[in-house]
């Protein structure tokens, strides 16, 4: 009967940690200052799907 009482402890303090780690995680990634920087897209002024044949093909397959 110890040995359960020993697994239940373990899982509690595992869960205590999990609950503090996590905000102090997010924390040090929100205080650390630099910027996300979007990928510069290499498709120019174009917007949307490229018209290939997969995208053709799943559009044909769409329809009603």
């Amino acid at each position: 009967m110890s040995e359960s009482k020993k697994a239940d402890a373990s899982r509690r303090n595992f869960l205590k940690l999990a609950g503090t780690a996590a905000p102090a995680a997010f924390a040090a990634v929100a205080t650390s200052g630099t910027e996300a920087e979007a990928a510069a897209s290499d498709q120019g002024s174009e917007s949307g799907l490229r018209d290939t044949a997969h995208t053709r093909a799943y559009f044909d397959s769409a329809r009603f």
